[in-house]
C-alpha cells in the first residue's frame, strides 16, 4: 500500500507540474497574441496614415490647378476673401460626433514674383476624436468634453473638477443614518430631529431602530418616518434629498451600500475615531446643516466599483451573481488556508500578472487611504477617477501598486492549478468564496457617492490627511545651525 501511494502522490505531482506549465503557456500565448494584435493595429495605422497622405496629395494639387475647391466660386473679385474665410473655419472645424480640425500654414518665405510659390500651402492632417464604449452591456461610461484648437487636445469639464451643488428647489426630506451603541450620537440625533422638523419643517427619515429609540425618549417623534423590509429601501433615493450620517467612515460606507443605485448628496458629520470622509463637527450642525440646505455647497463625487462574481459554470460573463458596489475596496485573500494566493489578473482582454501572495486589493481612490494605504499602496484625491491595484504581501520585492484608469474592467481569476481556493469581501464584508475557475469582474460603477464638503474637496481631503495620519509632521529645522557659507 505504501508504495502504490508514494506512485499515486508521485503522478499527482507530475500532473500539477503539467498543468502549472499549461497555465504558464496560456499567458504566454494571451501575451504573444497581444504583441501580434499590436504589431497588426501598428501596420494598420501606419496602412491608413499613408492612403490619407496620398488623399491630401491629390486634393492639393487638384486645389492648386483649381480644380477642386469647397469655398471657391466663379466670382474672381471674391476669390481671396472667400479664401480666407474658408482657412478661418476649417481651423477650428467641429463635427456632430467628435473633434475635427483643418488648418491651413501659408509659406511666409515665398518669393512674391512667383505665382507657383505664392500659391504653395502646407495643410495640417486633419483628424477626429470620439469616444468608445463596448455597447449596450460595456461598464464605460465618458463624461469628459474633448476640445480641438490649432493643433492642442485639451479636456475640459472633467468630474476631477471642484463641484459645486445648487438647489433649484428647496430640500423636503431628509434620511438620518446613525452609529449604532453611541449615547453621545443618539442625543445629537435627537437635537437634529428636532430642529429639522420644528426650525426647517423638513420630512425626516430614519432607521427602524433608530425609530424605536426617539419613540422610547418622547411620543413626540412619531412624525418620524421609517421603513419596514428592503423593498422599500430600494426606493429610498426617489424620496430623499438629503442623507446626514452621524458617525466615522464606517457609517458613509453604511449609507453608501443602501443605495444600489443614485445616491442622494450625504451630509457626513464627524463621530468616530479616524475619519477622511467625515469634514463637519456635530457641535456646529445647525449653521453646517443651514448652510448646506441654503446652498449652493462644494461636493465630491466619491467613486464606487462595481464588483460581479462568475463562477466557473456560467455561460457567459453576464451570467453573474448579485452585485456589489464598494466605495473603499474589494479585497481577495487566501482566508484561512495556509497556501499563497494564487491569481490571474487581466485588465480588458490584456493578460497584467499572476499575484502569489497573501492577496490583492483593488480600491478606488476613496479608499486609498484605507486598507491600500497599509498595505503600501498611495493616497490619491478621492476626486481622481482610477482602480488601485495593490498586492497584499507579495512573494515578490519587484511587484509595486499600479493605478489603472477609470474606464477598464479588471478581471481575476482563481486558476484551476490553485493549491486552494481564495475570498473576497466587499469593504470588509459580504465574503464570497472563489474556487478554481471563478474570476471576479471589478469596473467603475455608474453612481457615484456624492459627499458634501466644508471647504471644498481638496482643502478636506489634505486636512483629513494631516489630522488623521499625522503626515509629514516633524518638527521644524532649527535656525540657528550651521549655514552655507558660499551662498
Amino acid at each position: 500500500m505504501d508504495e502504490h501511494l508514494i506512485e499515486f502522490s508521485e503522478a499527482l505531482r507530475t500532473v500539477a507540474k503539467a498543468l502549472r506549465r499549461a497555465a504558464e503557456g496560456k499567458a504566454s500565448a494571451q501575451a504573444e497574441a497581444a504583441e501580434w494584435k499590436r504589431r497588426y493595429e501598428l501596420e494598420r495605422t501606419r496602412n491608413l496614415q499613408m492612403e490619407q497622405k496620398a488623399r491630401m496629395a491629390e486634393q492639393f494639387s487638384a486645389e492648386k490647378n483649381g480644380d477642386l475647391d469647397c469655398e471657391r466660386v466663379k466670382n474672381s473679385d471674391n476669390q481671396s476673401m472667400l479664401q480666407n474665410e474658408s482657412n478661418e473655419h476649417s481651423e477650428t472645424g467641429c463635427m456632430k460626433h467628435g473633434i475635427w480640425s483643418h488648418e491651413v500654414l501659408r509659406d511666409r518665405e515665398s518669393d512674391s514674383n512667383s505665382n507657383a510659390d505664392r500659391n504653395k500651402i502646407m495643410r495640417k492632417a486633419s483628424f477626429k476624436l470620439s469616444w468608445w464604449c463596448n455597447g449596450e452591456n460595456g461598464d464605460q461610461h465618458k463624461h469628459d468634453i474633448v476640445s480641438f484648437e490649432r493643433g492642442n487636445i485639451t479636456t475640459a469639464e472633467r468630474s476631477s473638477k471642484q463641484i459645486s451643488l445648487k438647489w433649484e428647489s428647496d430640500p423636503q426630506t431628509v434620511l438620518i443614518l446613525t452609529k449604532p451603541n453611541s449615547v453621545s450620537v443618539r442625543i445629537l440625533c435627537v437635537q437634529m430631529v428636532r430642529w429639522l422638523r420644528e426650525r426647517k419643517k423638513l420630512n425626516v427619515y430614519v432607521e427602524p431602530r433608530v425609530k424605536v429609540e426617539l419613540l422610547a425618549e418622547s411620543s413626540n417623534f412619531s412624525y418620524v418616518q421609517t421603513w419596514k423590509d428592503d423593498s422599500e429601501i430600494s426606493h429610498l433615493h426617489m424620496k430623499v434629498d438629503l442623507v446626514i450620517t452621524l458617525g466615522g467612515d464606517g457609517t458613509v460606507l453604511w449609507a453608501a451600500s443602501m443605495f444600489k443605485g443614485p445616491v442622494p448628496p450625504i451630509v457626513p458629520f464627524s463621530l468616530g475615531s479616524l475619519g477622511f470622509m467625515t469634514p463637519f463637527h456635530s457641535e456646529h450642525f445647525k449653521d453646517c446643516l443651514d448652510s448646506v440646505l441654503r446652498g449652493p455647497i462644494s461636493i465630491t463625487l466619491r467613486h464606487r466599483l462595481l464588483c460581479r462574481v462568475v463562477r466557473d459554470a456560467a455561460k457567459n460573463e453576464y451570467e453573474t451573481e448579485e452585485p456589489f458596489l464598494v466605495l473603499n475596496e474589494v479585497t481577495i485573500d487566501r482566508g484561512i488556508s495556509s497556501y499563497l494566493t494564487n491569481l490571474e489578473c487581466y485588465c480588458d482582454n490584456s493578460f497584467v500578472t499572476c499575484v502569489q501572495g497573501d492577496g490583492l486589493i483593488l480600491s478606488t481612490t476613496s479608499g486609498s487611504t484605507a486598507y491600500s494605504l497599509a498595505a503600501g499602496g498611495s493616497m490619491v484625491h478621492p476626486q481622481v477617477p482610477g482602480i488601485l491595484f495593490t498586492p497584499i504581501c507579495p512573494h515578490s520585492l519587484s511587484f509595486r501598486p499600479l493605478i489603472l484608469p477609470e474606464h477598464v474592467t479588471v478581471r481575476i481569476m482563481v486558476p484551476f492549478n490553485s493549491r486552494s481556493p481564495a475570498w473576497a469581501s466587499f469593504d470588509g464584508k459580504d465574503r464570497k468564496l472563489l474556487a478554481a475557475g471563478d474570476a471576479l469582474l471589478c469596473s467603475m460603477a455608474p453612481w457615484p457617492v456624492p459627499t458634501a464638503c466644508q471647504v471644498d474637496s481638496t482643502n478636506d481631503f489634505l486636512r483629513s490627511i494631516h489630522d488623521g495620519l499625522h503626515w509629514n509632521l516633524r518638527k521644524t529645522q532649527s535656525f540657528d545651525g550651521p549655514r552655507d557659507r558660499d551662498l
